[in-house]
């Protein structure tokens, strides 16, 4: 009997994580499509972090970017592959400034020769998306195309309301909404 509950709650859990899948799955992709830019976080050689941002094209591939090796950003990912990303929703579309949606991933940069197939077709997004602006910094010997490679992320939608999504923009499961207290806590 206790086999046969086990698996009712599998199939139960499974249409409960399609259901949010195809709920949220169009939602955080339509999310993703209408930023332009990408809020980084990378690492320097002495691991001090440090906070920027560029315009984004998107592909089943990755995020692609390109960067002047001049930029402080640009020195940290020559040295440290590994690279937090953020889209980010803007101040004057969210409806509570300690609640505005954004979509989160670790994930692992990889510099694309400009001239290599991934790397035109890399260019070529970034073309369609900024026009004659990319076909500039593409051309400038110090800026140098990055392939972002988005591994596990968090789509926050607002207070209680955080969703684990993997690179390829499947929703987890897990509905985190635990943290919210309140309770009085005591500073130590």
């Amino acid at each position: 009997m206790v086999g046969h509950k086990v698996v009712i709650n599998q199939d139960h859990n499974e249409v409960k994580k399609e259901r949010l899948q195809n709920r949220l799955g169009p939602e955080i992709q339509a999310f993703r499509d209408k930023r332009l830019t990408l809020q980084l976080a990378t690492i320097d050689e002495q691991g001090k972090p440090h906070a920027s941002y560029t315009p984004f094209a998107f592909d089943q591939d990755g995020y692609y970017i390109l960067i002047s090796y001049i930029a402080k950003h640009g020195q940290n990912l020559k040295e440290n592959k590994q690279i937090s990303i953020m889209m980010l929703e803007d101040e004057s579309e969210a409806k509570n400034l300690h609640a505005r949606k954004r979509l989160t991933f670790d994930s692992v940069a990889t510099e694309l020769d400009k001239t290599s197939v991934e790397g035109v077709a890399g260019i070529e997004a970034l073309i369609s998306r900024f026009g004659e602006m990319a076909v500039n910094l593409s051309r400038l010997n110090d800026f140098y195309l990055y392939r972002l490679v988005p591994s596990n992320g968090r789509y926050v939608k607002g207070f209680g309301q955080a969703y684990n999504v993997s690179g390829n923009d499947l929703v987890d499961f897990l509905h985190l909404d635990q943290g919210h207290d309140s309770g009085n806590r005591k500073s130590k």
